[in-house]
């Protein structure tokens, strides 16, 4: 059977890897360099503790709050757009404390899933990717969150995922190579991250040595159709004739699924990343600084520092008042520090896929039995992965899945 993948981020990629496994031919297209993708230059978290999707009670309130400011970790772009509108409008009905304990216990098993499957592919020796179990702190300096967050530990640690409340003394224990300044964090001990780009290279690689072909730089202009089935994938180069389709197109699969009349809520979220070389005083665990949205990930010796949440469909140009939030909040967690402004050639953006709900889209499409929709990870790309590529595999060859995914479904909003 031959699979022909749309889209050469970490989802297409692992996609490939699992479908290459169980024994398929596969063809993997993206209309961009693979090292281009939204997958190459994140925060590289892994995150089983996140577990409530990004639609939850008060997420409205706090996004318009935060849009009138600058620098803020939060924007919203203003124009006229019925699949914004729609989106937006999905999002509100969905930020509920319903939705929340629907969600809770398929993202986190969805999220042990995947973690379990990176310790599979650290372990086999045919992958190199950097990977470290140091778990993640949640930092926060305000009484506020430092409330919101003993309420997110309690749920987590009722859903099986561990969770300890730490002081700002504890904290500074677990960072003995620079200062900490907070009033304390929720410290997660089972999430784990990566080197991305590393995981990127390493994956096409091995894939190129498995008989994977990757078409970077061919995008998917259409397809040929016959009798509710896909039959060949249009590109500029000349049609391939496939037996079954993957999208994992990330923010561009709305464009994708539309030629084949399916309408798919998605919106990218544009993020920001940029690195301090060779740091002598580097972090040693990963961080959110909560009230800031940042991230800060030790890769090897260096540091990367991540952050913004910016709704401007697939928009790719710089912000650099985003950017400027991220910089001016660093110090405010890690005084000793030393950050300047980057400059903007040296600043990583991608399009994290966000779907109105929080949930990925897995699983077939009814309108073409051939076709699996794999996108809408939002910023939990790199982290659900594996397990997402696993499950299309399952899908695909027949087998038994590993998980519930009917909350996945990609027509749940029709």
């Amino acid at each position: 059977m031959h699979v022909g993948i749309i889209g050469g981020g970490i989802i297409g990629l692992c996609s490939a890897y699992y479908l290459r496994q169980a024994g398929h031919r596969v063809t993997v297209f993206d209309q961009n360099p693979i090292t281009d993708g939204c997958s190459f230059g994140n925060a590289g978290m892994i995150v089983p503790s996140h577990i409530i999707p990004l639609a939850q009670p008060g997420m409205i309130a706090k996004g318009m709050r935060m849009l009138l400011k600058p620098t803020s970790p939060f924007y919203i772009k203003p124009r006229l757009s019925a699949d914004l509108l729609r989106w937006g409008w999905l999002f509100y009905r969905h930020s509920t404390p319903e939705h929340v304990e629907r969600a809770i216990p398929a993202l986190r098993d969805i999220s042990l899933l995947s973690k379990r499957l990176y310790q599979d592919m650290a372990a086999s020796g045919e992958l190199d990717f950097g990977w470290q179990e140091r778990g993640l702190l949640m930092l926060y300096k305000t009484a506020g969150a430092e409330h919101d967050m003993a309420e997110e530990a309690e749920v987590a640690n009722r859903a099986g995922i561990d969770a300890h409340v730490l002081s700002s003394r504890q904290v500074r224990d677990l960072e003995p190579d620079t200062r900490v300044d907070v009033r304390g964090a929720v410290f997660f001990p089972g999430d784990a991250h990566l080197n991305p780009g590393q995981l990127v290279r390493s994956l096409v690689g091995y894939l190129k040595q498995q008989g994977v072909a990757i078409l970077d730089g061919q995008a998917v202009t259409g397809f040929g159709t016959s009798a509710g089935r896909v039959t060949s994938l249009r590109t500029a180069q000349g049609d391939h004739t496939v037996d079954e389709v993957v999208v994992a197109g990330g923010a561009w699969s709305p464009v994708i699924t539309r030629q084949l009349g399916v309408s798919l809520p998605l919106q990218g979220g544009k993020g920001y990343s940029f690195v301090l070389k060779n740091r002598t005083n580097n972090v040693r665990v990963p961080a959110i600084m909560l009230e800031a949205r940042a991230t800060a990930t030790p890769i090897g010796n260096d540091l990367r520092f991540a952050g913004t949440l910016e709704v401007a469909g697939v928009d790719l140009s710089v912000n650099m008042n985003r950017v400027r939030g991220i910089v001016q909040s660093i110090n405010q967690y890690y005084p000793d520090l030393e950050v300047d402004m980057p400059k903007p050639e040296t600043v990583w953006r991608g399009l994290r896929p966000c779907s109105p709900d929080g949930l990925p889209y897995i699983g077939r499409l009814s309108r073409y039995e051939n076709v699996t929709l794999a996108t809408g990870h939002g910023m939990m790309g790199i982290s659900l992965g594996p397990a997402t590529g696993k499950l299309v595999a399952e899908t695909l060859s027949g087998q038994p899945i590993s998980m519930a995914v009917d909350v996945f479904r990609p027509e749940r909003f029709s």
